[in-house]
């Protein structure tokens, strides 16, 4: 299993990104999905997660309503369009999968907000 996260940056307050993680080596189709960020000092938290099918979405209170997850299975690839940003949401970006045994994580990427 591989996960590879991108799309990270520097953007002000009010800016936009958008999150991509590129899978492999497993059925990516047939796992639901999820994103979660760390901030410094902070426990890692769950940001959103996203069914299999792409049919059913949650979002963390604390994001509701800026971001948005999707993905494509044809491309194995799950997304995170983060809008409305704020400085509070400066984290690094971590995508997810896991099975009865184990989690399986990327290696994030850092998102910072500022101006």
């Amino acid at each position: 299993v591989q996960l590879v996260e991108s799309g990270g940056g520097l953007v002000q307050p009010g800016g936009s990104l958008r999150l991509s993680c590129v899978a492999s080596g497993f059925s990516f189709s047939t796992y639901d999905m999820r994103w979660f960020r760390q901030a410094p000092g902070k426990e890692r938290e769950l940001v959103a997660t996203i069914s299999s099918t792409g049919d059913r979405t949650t979002y963390a209170a604390s994001v509701k309503g800026r971001f948005t997850i999707s993905r494509d299975n044809a491309k194995n690839t799950m997304y995170l369009q983060l809008n409305s940003l704020k400085p509070e949401d400066t984290a690094v970006y971590y995508c997810n999968t896991w099975t009865l045994e184990r989690n399986y994580w990327g290696q994030g990427t850092q998102v910072t907000v500022s101006s």
